[in-house]
Parts: structure tokens; sequence; C-alpha cells
């Protein structure tokens, strides 16, 4: 064996296919977009069908590029977007209604009722998460509840239940492997985190039949061969995590206190905290950063809705750019004078606000403001919530103290301005790797070290090369001034005071 990996990364606007040499090296890719559905104002579906298509054209597309056969690759990582809710037969693999999609907010009044009743204590306790719309559970309760005659074809075992691995590893395997990860589940809201099991009680609230739901391995695990009627070869699949995860193992953030964020569609802060669960008293999550030879690792993270997500607003919604790459030049040209904020709660407001009901608002506009002060305020949003998360951990956690380096990656990270003005707001380092498709290289590790044709945690983690270092160069003044700009911004946008 070359040590060739195959990772497929599922992400919320395309899916990608990357081929790893022996060296970690990219050696093939293969990237496509898949259409969003938005059947009402807050609700978000996709198409599993679409998904699946783009999976297997992404993966041959890679393979082709790289020059190489199926047979030629050692093993197959997952990663995938999380929280999005996938139901299927278990007979015919047919999805019965369009996956509904992590940023969807339809079950907001059922988690407000849920919460009503004195339920979010319980949940959050054993599932280190809050009930939010966000999660997985509420989602399933809803397609249960709503797709005729779902709910009593669950109870008979005819439905499956799973997050888009759990989908895609039973399409690759052909029905047979009906399993997911550790990471995947303890974002469901019905994972319990401690006893790493699925809980009988929160089932209960939620009306879920336990039968529906995949059997949870660890990130590095036998899940399954991939038939060789899709790319020409069987393939075992041997590594599994949820998006955020997979990066934070492709940043070899294995160490307790180091954090990595991942700038994409959203933004996600993961703070490994080692074997202890650790309680927020921030509304951050606590979840499961990795479970490896049956030992967990746990984390503190931080959930932004709105990332990228506003660069495309920018360019698709009101139309400043027509590339999303020059956001950042643009971003340059704003007038330093003038105080402009979008707080971009277009879907709500993430961690650490939890406001299913907020929107987005821009403050601060005069007449002399432009695109470039919108492209600026876009770009600064996503630094401030950056700044928020990590002042959170840093509460939460008290060995998250001084000299905290953040580690990014992801779409967003490309711009030298956007990273600059990360490092001046966060008055941290800001380091950007070499490798910036670290989630597809996390799931590529995981797949690669269980196949043996990788190095080991430490090996792996000694590889992790550097780019470039971003230093803070804002004077303490400015920043003082600006955040507390943005914090009042966001107290007038947020509706639960």
């Amino acid at each position: 064996m070359a040590g060739y990996i195959l990772a497929i990364d599922q992400g919320t606007t395309s899916t990608r296919a990357i081929v790893f040499d022996g060296n970690m090296q990219v050696a093939g890719s293969g990237q496509k977009e898949f259409p969003q559905i938005f059947p009402r104002s807050g609700w978000v579906e996709h198409d599993p069908e679409q998904i699946w298509d783009s999976v297997l054209w992404t993966v041959r597309k890679a393979l082709k590029e790289a020059g190489l056969e199926a047979s030629q690759i050692a093993a197959i990582g997952i990663t995938n977007q999380r929280e999005t809710a996938v139901v299927w037969e278990r007979d015919s693999g047919k999805p019965i209604h369009n996956a509904i999609v992590w940023q969807d907010r339809r079950t907001a009044s059922f988690c407000e009722k849920l919460k009503a009743r004195g339920l979010e204590k319980q949940f959050s306790k054993k599932t280190g998460l809050l009930l939010d719309p966000y999660f997985s559970g509420t989602k399933l309760s809803w397609l249960l509840s709503n797709v005729k005659g779902a709910k009593k074809r669950a109870a008979k075992g005819e439905l499956c239940f799973g997050t888009i691995d759990t989908f895609l590893i039973w399409r690759l395997t052909g029905g047979k492997s009906f399993v997911t990860d550790a990471t995947n589940a303890s974002r469901t809201l019905i994972y319990n985190i401690s006893k790493n099991r699925w809980d009988e009680d929160l089932l209960d609230i939620l009306d879920i039949p336990a039968v529906m739901l995949p059997e949870v391995k660890d990130c590095a695990d036998d899940f399954g061969i991939c038939d060789e009627a899709h790319f020409g070869a069987a393939i075992p699949i041997l590594g599994v995590a949820g998006d955020q995860q997979a990066a934070t193992i492709g940043q070899a953030c294995f160490e307790p206190g180091m954090i990595k964020s991942t700038y994409g569609t959203g933004c996600f802060a993961v703070l490994n905290i080692g074997k202890d669960i650790v309680r927020s008293k921030n509304r951050l999550l606590t979840t499961i950063a990795y479970r490896l030879d049956g030992e967990t690792t746990y984390a503190l993270e931080g959930s932004i809705f709105i990332a990228g997500a506003a660069v495309q607003w920018l360019r698709d919604g009101i139309k400043v750019i027509d590339k999303a790459s020059k956001s950042g030049d643009l971003a340059g040209q704003a007038d330093p004078n003038q105080d402009v904020y979008l707080v971009p709660a277009f879907t709500g407001m993430g961690a650490p606000h939890w406001d299913a009901e907020a929107r987005g608002a821009i403050f601060g506009l005069t007449r002399a403001t432009g695109p470039a002060e919108f492209a600026r305020a876009a770009l600064e949003a996503v630094c401030y919530q950056t700044r928020d998360l990590l002042e959170a951990m840093h509460r939460d956690w008290k060995n998250a103290g001084e000299g905290t380096v953040l580690r990014v990656d992801g779409g967003m990270v490309v711009s030298d301005w956007t990273m600059q003005r990360l490092s001046d707001l966060l008055d941290a380092p800001v380091d950007r790797p070499t490798i910036l498709e670290t989630t597809a290289l996390g799931a590529a590790w995981l797949a690669g070290s269980k196949a043996g044709v990788w190095p080991d945690r430490k090996t792996f983690a000694k590889s992790w090369a550097r780019e470039r270092r971003f230093e803070p160069a804002m004077e303490e003044k400015t920043r003082r001034v600006k955040i507390k700009g943005w914090k009042d911004a966001v107290r007038r946008t947020l509706t639960k005071g």
C-alpha cells in the first residue's frame, strides 16, 4: 500500500473529496455544490439524494485527478455537517423527507415548550447541549410527527435515523452498516456523553424509538466496507468525525488547552479540555472532541451560525462584491472613522447568547457608509463573535488562561486582512497552518492511522506546520472602543435581554 487515504468532507453547501498521499499531502480533489432548500422563513433543507450524488461525483473526480484506481486507496475517512437530520426507509434506503439542516429553526417553539417544562437542565446535564433547534433531536421529533405514518413505522423498526455520516455509510456499504461515531452522536441531544450511550429518558421525552438509532463507534473504527460497485474496489471505512471535531484533530489539538476555530458557513471554536467534563456556566456547549481506543476526550465549543455566510450575503444578498475573495481587500478600504457594526443574526444568535428569535441588524450607518464599510462590518462581526466565545471559554475553564494561540482553518482564513483583524480584536496570536483542508485531513488521519499506513497521534501532531502567525497590532484604546460598540450592538439586537 502506498498509504493513499480518501477523505469525504460533506459540508453544508458543498461536498469535497480529497485523496491524500502517504506524506499527508493532497494528491487529488473534487468539489461540488448542491442546492439549498428554503421551504419557509427560517427553514433550511437538503435533498439527501443530491448529497449522495455529490459524494459519488466528487470521489470519482478526486481519484481521476490523483491518477489512482480505487484499489490503491487504503481507507476512507468521512467528516460531515453535524446536526443535520435524515430519516430513511430501512428496506429501500429511500429518505422519507428532505434532510433538515443544522441551521433550520422550525423547532424553536417546541424547544421553548420543553424549556417551560423545566427540562433544559436535564438535557444539558446529560448531553452537554442546550435546548435549541440547532441540534438533531428536535428535528427528528418533528419528522416523526409531521411525515404521515412516520411515527408508527419508526416504532416497528422500518425507519432509520442518522446524521449525514450515517446516511452516507449506509449508502456506501449497501445498507450493511448502520453506524455513527461518538462525535456526531454527541450532537443529537439524545446521547449521554458521560455514559457514552443513547439516553432512554431523553428519547422518551422526544418520543423517539431507540430502534431507529445507529450503533455508536469510536472515531477510528471499523465502519464497514464501501461496496466496490461505487468506485471499482471495496474500500474499508475506518474514520468518522463531525466536521468541527475532524478539524480539531486535523489541527492536532490533542493537548488540553489547545484551541482551533474553523471559519466556513458558520464559525466553530473548539477548546480541548481533556478527559473530564466541564459544565459551562456561560452557555457554551460541552461536547465530545474525539473518542479513540475507547477513551473519550471532551471539549468546550462555541458555535457561531453566520461567518462565511455573511460574505455570501455581501455577494448574493446586497451584491457589494462579485467574489467572496474580494471582501478583505474591500474591507481594507473602509473609512476608519466610521464605526459600522453588523450583527449577523440571520438565523438567530448562537453561543454564548442562544437567541433563536434574534434577527440581523446594522448599527452606525451614515450617509457616507458604502460597500467598503459593509464589507468591514461583515468580517469584523466574525472576529467579535470569536472573541465572545474565547472570553466565555476562559470564564468556564480555569486552565484556559493567558497565552492562548488560536489555530484557524476554513475558507475565510485565506484573507490576510481578516486574520490580522481577528488577531487585533482578540489581542492574541492567530496561527494559519500550511494545510488549510484540516477538516478533511482530520478525517483522513483517523482512517489512515487505523489502517496502519499513517503515523500515530504524537507523530502526526509533530507534523503540523504553521504557514503564518498573525500578531496583534491594534492600539489597546482602539480595541476597547470597538469592542464596547460591538457589545452594545449585540445587546440591542437580542430579544431575550
